[in-house]
């Protein structure tokens, strides 16, 4: 499967937000997050350079990249707008609504590097463990990315789930999107209760 096609499998996948996405950018009042359903930030032909601060938060859920930086995930779309996401399910939703803008460049983390931040890599370059039994950002079925193929084999047969490329990663977080929806909306539910439990009166 190609990029082309992996882009493709978002219409099919349910990411159909993006059919109303130019309406709702329209009716939003400001840049901030998550109302951002295209790159707003400005042209940037080395988006790697000083990526924490010019890519400080996910557009599509707010969570801080540095401190997820082992699961975060970065892309140049062909025009040189960029999207810092903190995982790969946010850069699904990217690539989703940035239908008819090519990708020129994506790049993932080694998940295995001992530096922090863990160093982005170009994901042709990334071998993909999927479904292990790893915690991972906004997605129920984890999808960690490694730079050696054989230390994504080595956290295999500790953790599970199946070795693939990037590609596969795409298409398996769009084929569980519902899933990993379901699952934040429940785990956000159950923030705010307990946010409510803990205030004072």
């Amino acid at each position: 499967m190609d990029r082309r096609e992996a882009l493709k499998l978002s219409l099919l996948a349910g990411v159909g937000l993006a059919a109303g996405g130019a309406q709702a950018q329209q009716a939003c009042a400001t840049d901030g997050t998550p109302a951002q359903f295209t790159p707003k930030k400005p042209a940037d032909a080395k988006p790697l350079e000083n990526e924490f601060d010019k890519y400080p938060k996910c557009p599509y859920c707010g969570m801080d990249r540095k401190q997820h930086h082992r699961t975060r995930m970065l892309v140049q779309y062909s025009d040189d707008l960029a999207d810092g996401t903190c995982s790969i399910h946010c850069l699904a939703l990217s690539l989703g609504v940035n239908v008819d803008r090519e990708p020129k460049m994506i790049w993932g983390p080694d998940f295995a590097s001992a530096a922090e931040p863990s160093p982005l890599l170009p994901v042709e370059k990334l071998s993909y463990l999927i479904g292990a039994d790893i915690k991972h950002v906004m997605t129920k079925k984890s999808k960690h990315s490694f730079a050696a193929a054989d230390v994504a084999k080595a956290h295999q047969a500790k953790h599970g789930g199946t070795l693939g490329d990037f590609d596969e990663a795409m298409k398996q977080s769009y084929l569980g999107m519902a899933e990993d929806v379901a699952q934040i909306r429940k785990n956000r539910e159950e923030r705010r209760k307990k946010m409510m439990m803990q205030k004072p009166g």
